[in-house]
């Protein structure tokens, strides 16, 4: 018999411009490594403050300068440029849920494609154009029939409700461990919180966790999974990402138990493969994106 590979859900609260939720894709990558398609990925998006309401609250000297111990301890690529303007989030949300309206399963290339580029570039996550050419930087997605449906009804609905549902933390672990927020709207996930379900089981990974909280609560539900090993080598990290991987990212899949001294290794590995043409290097704020070659 044989045996059903969809064993655990993880619900990924998310928010395409949070720099908690960004610097989590180490970990997010190497769950993804670990449990490959045994775990089944849903995306519900925030959207930080209330659809139509005031821009985040921080002026944008004071976000870049948020972000430097973030880099610097978590290892994601930042350009640290002060954007232009105060922003919200809520359009670049409302893009990734017509996203995955429109193309269900390229949500998750959208999502990445903005992160990258909100966190690496002048990118404007509430100005349609800017959005639009954020996601015709990803293969095989129609951005102009994304953009095109951004303001239709079941867009708009859809949108509202992920952005309802990320209030409903009132009462749970999360809030008991303080990793939930609450601006009057409702007691809200934070990003990365990831909802992991087996049947009626459930365990709540509230906020930014590091990799052994997922790893503990997937092992918990489904003891009964395969767990593949870290891979070997860089070049092999990247076989499952033909979009790409930043430093980090292949050395927390690579060398889950140090993935800061990894990410040294695995950088001079990464150049020399560089230098046979098996990989490419996408110059990304203060590191890279590498792309296997085919």
């Amino acid at each position: 018999m044989v045996k059903s590979i969809a064993r655990v859900n993880a619900k990924l609260f998310i928010d395409p411009v949070c720099p908690f939720g960004y610097s989590a894709s180490p970990a997010l990558r190497a769950i993804e490594w670990r449990y490959r398609d045994q775990v089944t990925w849903e995306m519900v998006l925030i959207g930080l403050t209330a659809p139509g309401g005031a821009s985040l609250p921080y002026t944008p000297p004071e976000l870049a300068a948020n972000m430097v111990p973030l880099r610097d301890r978590y290892g994601m690529p930042f350009a640290l440029e002060p954007k232009e303007r105060v922003f919200t989030s809520a359009r670049a949300c409302q893009a990734i849920v017509s996203v995955r309206i429109n193309q269900p399963g390229f949500e998750w290339r959208a999502l990445r494609a903005l992160q990258l580029l909100f966190f690496n570039t002048p990118l404007l996550p509430d100005d349609d154009g800017q959005i639009l050419s954020a996601l015709q930087t990803v293969p095989d997605l129609d951005a102009a029939a994304a953009m095109g449906a951004i303001d239709s009804p079941q867009v708009q609905e859809s949108y509202l409700t992920d952005w309802k549902e990320s209030r409903t933390a009132a009462g749970g672990a999360g809030e008991l461990q303080g990793k939930t927020a609450d601006n009057g709207e409702g007691v809200r996930y934070t990003a990365p919180s990831v909802i992991f379900s087996r049947g009626e089981n459930v365990i709540e990974a509230v906020g930014f966790q590091p990799l052994e909280a997922y790893d503990l609560a997937v092992a918990n539900l489904a003891p009964d999974l395969s767990r593949c090993e870290p891979a070997g080598d860089p070049m092999e990290a990247l076989t499952l990402y033909p979009a790409g991987l930043t430093t980090r990212e292949i050395a927390t899949i690579v060398s889950p138990d140090d993935p800061a001294n990894g990410s040294v290794t695995a950088e001079q590995q990464l150049i020399r493969l560089v230098g046979e043409d098996a990989v490419s290097r996408v110059p990304l704020g203060n590191d890279a994106l590498w792309i296997a070659r085919s």
